[in-house]
């Protein structure tokens, strides 16, 4: 397994792209924006000469990474040949189930069929296809290539040998794999939304304000970053999607979204992606100094 095609060039996409390309994977990066691919090529390259800096890779590593990636703006020319395909586009059910109804009819029978979903089932994207078998889910976490974990989720029909291969291929990537099961939000969503919705519950009953909720959960559970610092990370519009997911899915309450989080998405207040959620990242310095604290 050599050819990989990862479809969506946001930051799931293009970290994905970016790991496999360091360890030899010849990369198809796709998206239908010509925008998208140059900013995702662009964050690949600064992400490198980062590394570079730290002299984590050689000049010469960088440059073969980079060349390992070939963009394209149709699925068709993206993904022939392809060993593996990744989907990493918006965590948004239809367009999922409309991509992998696509992947299905023009990639090869033996192609494994992939999503970096974080909570959407994977059952339901495979039943579009007509090889449940081979569609598996890749949970890659954020910042891709810094981060162990791949949540490797099995649907109700993916088989043995293909949860075998994603196993190793992870492995590969010097990530640790981890294999769970397909219900709404698998391990990791499914422990970590709860808790970020309770914190912002807990601010929007007036318990705390956001440094004091985010300090007692840093200086006293010693997580790296607060809860509402890396909600505004995730993105609180992909934090409140997940959340409906589990909603829908468990149908209990606990999992219900806080009305402050729906207002705040409503609000366009995304978190460092839109400038301003919890915290205020209208200055670009600011927002990059911030989020560069946030993933050390």
């Amino acid at each position: 397994m050599k050819n990989i095609a990862v479809i969506g060039a946001g930051t799931m996409g293009n970290g994905i792209a970016h790991t496999f390309a360091q360890f030899g994977y010849q990369v198809n990066l796709i998206d239908i924006s010509e925008t998208s691919l140059e900013k995702g090529l662009s964050t690949i390259t600064r992400n490198l000469d980062r590394m570079l800096a730290k002299e984590k890779i050689s000049n010469e590593a960088k440059l073969q990474t980079l060349a390992n990636i070939k963009t394209y703006t149709t699925l068709n020319d993206g993904v022939k040949n392809c060993d593996l395909v990744i989907e990493a586009a918006t965590e948004n059910v239809d367009l999922k189930l409309n991509i992998f109804k696509e992947l299905d009819t023009i990639c090869n029978t033996e192609t494994i069929l992939a999503t970096n979903t974080s909570s959407i089932s994977i059952t339901k994207i495979a039943s579009v296809t007509k090889r449940p078998d081979k569609v598996i889910g890749m949970h890659f976490m954020n910042p891709v290539p810094i981060m162990k974990l791949v949540e490797v989720i099995r649907g109700y029909s993916t088989s043995d040998q293909v949860t075998s291969t994603i196993m190793e291929l992870s492995k590969e990537l010097k990530k640790v794999p981890v294999e769970v099961n397909d219900y709404p939000g698998f391990i990791a969503n499914r422990i970590l939304m709860p808790m970020l919705n309770e914190a912002i519950y807990s601010l929007y009953e007036g318990v705390a304000g956001v440094y004091e909720i985010d300090t007692v959960m840093k200086l006293g559970m010693a997580h790296p970053m607060g809860p509402l610092q890396l909600a505004d990370f995730i993105g609180l519009d992909v934090c409140l999607s997940i959340l409906k997911v589990l909603h829908n899915g468990f149908g209990n309450p606990k999992y219900a979204p806080c009305p402050l989080l729906t207002n705040m998405v409503m609000a366009g207040k995304l978190g460092v992606k839109s400038g301003e959620g919890f915290y205020d990242y209208s200055e670009s310095r600011k927002a990059e100094k911030v989020a560069k604290q946030f993933i050390q």
